[in-house]
């Protein structure tokens, strides 16, 4: 029933106290499924008294419950311990305090979660989550490397040192959080979804050294498990030891054995990459210098096959000259001079050719085959068969 309430008209805290100490009484026992994160046992005494956390978020709620119960329990109660609780919300109204008065309890055997597991990995299995053509290539060189671990971790320390070993000029960005516990799962997905928008970050390794199926529960956890499914950058698993397998390993784009192994895969090696490329490049000096060597004998060859022809041709030429020249002999006045003729030449430089073109007294050259001759006309003449005009 609501009460009516004002400045004027408060309501005594003994009032509130006893109504939700009702409201409460009437929801009635309820099956609650956590983690024990904290217990002292209290020998000699009829109670004993745990905190009861929720396995994925920061929530507790405290636990009362006989001694004579927690005394059957199978394994002893601890903390750290996974417990099914059957039991009932009370309020003390005195305290103003809630609390669970728990009836049966039991552990979560590590059979009944291995089997909740499988479950799990077959429904994420069937979504295609783990499909090969789903998983993203690592990049050949990042420019930066994110990195999820516990605080100063020994996974930490592995997977950077021996990335720096093979790379020297690898660059991180690190965030350290909690790998183990209630609040795993949220502070490593939320470093995951962090670094996922970091530009220059091409790959994510996620990591922790190895510990019980309990401890590593995290990185089988469904919200976890989706979170690295989503994400846009390579992700790296390495988590525990080679024989551990939480199911973040298959949705991972490359599940490394180690947290050394990761090391050695997310960079390459400079020294094998230094060696590679001077292989390269004294193949690729081999090469130039066998076709500079083929070139060379090409060029010799070439070069003796044109001297040939070109021996040949001058040769030819030399022939084709001598002869033009004995032609041109044979055809000059030189050669008729050779064979005892003459050319008459008057002094204006014209030939004579009939004695009629030239007259008494005129003075012509002669010109025989060793010189020239010079005469004055005298008289003139005509062959016999010429008419005088």
């Amino acid at each position: 029933m609501a009460l009516e309430t004002g400045p004027d008209s408060p309501v005594p805290v003994r009032t509130v106290s006893r109504m939700l100490g009702d409201w409460i009484g009437k929801l009635g026992a309820i099956w609650v499924e956590g983690e024990v994160a904290e217990f002292r046992p209290r020998p000699g005494t009829r109670m004993q008294f745990l905190v009861l956390r929720d396995t994925e978020a920061n929530v507790s709620l405290s636990v009362v419950a006989d001694s004579e119960l927690v005394g059957r329990m199978d394994p002893p109660l601890e903390a750290g311990q996974r417990l099914i609780v059957w039991a009932r919300p009370e309020f003390w109204s005195g305290r103003g305090s809630l609390q669970l008065r728990a009836r049966s309890m039991r552990a979560v055997g590590l059979g009944e979660l291995l089997a909740r597991l499988a479950q799990l990995q077959a429904t994420l299995a069937a979504e295609g989550l783990f499909a090969p053509e789903r998983k993203k290539p690592l990049p050949f060189l990042p420019r930066r490397i994110g990195l999820i671990c516990g605080r100063n971790s020994d996974a930490e320390h592995d997977v950077v040192v021996n990335a720096r070993d093979r790379w020297p000029a690898a660059e991180f960005e690190i965030r350290e959080v909690a790998v183990q516990g209630v609040n795993a799962v949220r502070e490593v997905t939320d470093a995951l979804v962090e670094l996922d928008a970091i530009e220059d970050v091409d790959v994510i390794v996620i990591t922790r050294g190895g510990g019980s199926v309990e401890d590593l529960l995290p990185f089988s956890n469904e919200t976890l498990v989706r979170a690295v499914s989503a994400a846009t950058t390579p992700v790296v698993s390495a988590i525990g030891h080679e024989q551990d397998s939480p199911i973040v390993d298959l949705v991972a784009d490359y599940r490394a054995s180690t947290p050394t192994d990761a090391g050695k895969r997310i960079v390459p090696s400079f020294a094998e990459e230094d060696a590679r490329v001077r292989q390269l490049l004294e193949r690729g000096r081999a090469g130039i210098i066998r076709r500079l060597e083929i070139e060379i004998v090409f060029v010799g060859d070439a070069r003796h096959r044109m001297l040939r022809v070109l021996d040949t041709r001058v040769e030819n030429l030399a022939n084709d000259v001598h002869h033009l020249l004995a032609r041109t002999r044979s055809l000059s006045p030189a050669a008729t001079l050779e064979r005892g003729y003459a050319i008459v030449q008057r002094a204006d430089g014209v030939v004579v050719r009939n004695p009629i073109e030239v007259n008494v007294g005129d003075d012509l050259e002669i010109f025989v085959h060793d010189g020239r001759l010079h005469a004055d006309v005298t008289s003139t003449s005509q062959p016999a068969h010429e008419e005088n005009p």
